[in-house]
């Protein structure tokens, strides 16, 4: 038994703009913890943890504490994303955005060519989604100034025809 189904387009609802850098942040932080969780793969590494040492770093209070902010950051802007005031909220995710480049890809620096494709990978995504935070924040869409003397809903702090409980607004 065959039933046929009408062509119809799928409905493609777009997300609200802070919901989608917060699902980016989110993606960041998935690759981000990964990555470095991956790395304990690589032959020696756990012998150079274990001695103390991650790269050419001490592993201690000081190493810690950065690792600990490294990842707090971007993990603390998933709820920054969906929370922050529109005008707030553009300016954090420019700079954190900015900020996490040089450090994403100084992740690779060291790094024995042998692995170039696992991090030419990894921080090529990471890259892009850092990218993308940074071109959503700042398109950030805008809204027209309500008319001066406009009366009713604009004058309320609402969009002139929508209703406080229409759902589309």
């Amino acid at each position: 038994m065959s039933t046929s189904r009408p062509d119809t387009a799928l409905d493609d609802v777009r997300l609200p703009l802070k919901a989608r850098l917060a699902a980016a942040w989110t993606s960041f932080m998935f690759l981000y913890v990964y990555v470095d969780h991956l790395s304990l793969y690589k032959p020696g590494y756990l012998d150079e943890l274990l001695a103390g040492r991650v790269h050419e770093f001490d592993t201690g209070p000081t190493f810690i504490g950065a690792g600990l902010t490294l990842v707090a950051v971007p993990s603390l802007m998933i709820v920054l994303s969906m929370t922050l005031p529109a005008r707030v909220n553009r300016v954090v995710n420019l700079v954190v955005a900015a900020l996490y480049l040089p450090v994403t890809v100084y992740n690779v620096a060291g790094e024995p060519m042998s692995y170039a494709s696992f991090y030419g990978l990894s921080i090529g995504l990471e890259v892009l989604l850092l990218a993308y935070i940074a071109w959503s924040a700042w398109a950030w869409p805008r809204v027209a100034a309500p008319a001066a003397g406009a009366a009713g809903a604009a004058g309320a702090g609402l969009p002139t025809g929508k209703s406080a409980n229409s759902p589309v607004g």
